[in-house]
């Protein structure tokens, strides 16, 4: 999942068009975990994160075009795409393509749903002016606490590849985590979709190496299914999440934007079941609904909202 606001802009209001931008932008993130179950059966995972950049790209640069943003020249702004571009496609999506390889779409998704509480504490840690208060710690351990009921007991007892998958998730959140910190110091100079240009165009230069390297050439007879999943991933899952983050962050705030975070899974949790017959476990769900609490937590507003309502009703 890819939650980190580059460019922070304050909390407004949600508005009727900002929520069905937010449902689209689920739907199409979620939709990224399908595509990736469907893409896995002929492409290995390195292969499809270079699929998934490197089609984006071309479509970004018409769309920055078109806009009619300047893209930057400087070596050192493009040293930091690059670095960006590790932190939030490269390593990210590697790992979580890898770790399709054993678990379900709809699990990754729910694990992948802690990025929002991690990228919290990081960027406590790592930034001024973000503190690491005690709700932010609350929100981190709840969300672990939800992993852990999901991995269960084999997690510490026994070696087991799906445990290790599921680790493999929760790195790609730790790696948008960075990204997000990387995002906010070296890149807000930046217009918000070029510094997403630059980041696709920083991934797609590290990935065909690693390529190369581990997969070799990629494979172009593919089957129609297979090029429909990997190009939809580009231009859906991608592309157009771009530029709906960014719309949703103008519109509505950074705040309101990481609600996204617990739309994910349900629209990825959906496509598995309708189309790829996965079902997922109870303590998934209950996992889930612990992660979300984090969440809750983490965010602060329903809790604000609820204690600021009980004085006016015992008035």
């Amino acid at each position: 999942m890819e939650t980190q606001d580059m460019n922070q802009s304050p909390m407004t209001t949600m508005d009727l068009k900002a929520a069905a931008m937010l449902l689209l932008l689920a739907a199409v993130w979620g939709g990224s975990f399908f595509f990736g179950e469907v893409a896995l059966s002929e492409v290995p995972p390195f292969t499809i994160t270079l699929h998934r950049v490197f089609w984006a790209v071309p479509l970004l640069a018409i769309i920055v075009r078109f806009k009619g943003l300047r893209i930057p020249l400087s070596p050192k702004v493009w040293g930091a795409y690059l670095v960006m571009g590790a932190l939030n496609n490269a390593i990210p999506f590697s790992l979580i393509f890898w770790g399709q390889t054993q678990i379900d779409s709809g699990l990754a998704s729910i694990l992948n749903a802690t990025t929002a509480m991690f990228a919290a504490v990081v960027a406590g840690l790592l930034l001024k002016d973000e503190p690491l208060t005690p709700k932010k710690i609350a929100g981190a351990a709840l969300g672990i606490a939800g992993v852990a009921f999901i991995m269960g007991p084999s997690a510490v007892t026994e070696f087991n590849p799906g445990n290790l998958a599921q680790l493999a998730i929760l790195g790609a959140t730790l790696s948008y985590a960075f990204a997000g910190v990387w995002g906010r110091t070296a890149l807000s100079g930046q217009p918000p979709l070029v510094n997403a240009f630059g980041m696709l165009v920083g991934s797609t230069a590290l990935m065909i190496p690693v390529v190369f390297a581990v997969d070799g050439p990629p494979n172009i007879a593919l089957s129609p299914s297979i090029w429909g999943a990997l190009l939809g991933m580009a231009a859906l899952s991608t592309a157009l999440a771009y530029v709906l983050y960014f719309a949703i962050l103008a519109r509505a705030g950074a705040a309101n934007l990481l609600l996204v975070t617990l739309l994910i899974p349900p629209f990825a949790i959906g496509l598995g079941v309708m189309f790829l017959g996965e079902r997922m476990e109870p303590e998934a769900w209950v996992g889930f609904g612990i992660i979300a609490l984090g969440f809750a937590v983490t965010d602060g507003r329903l809790f604000s909202r609820l204690f600021r309502r009980k004085p006016q009703q015992a008035e």
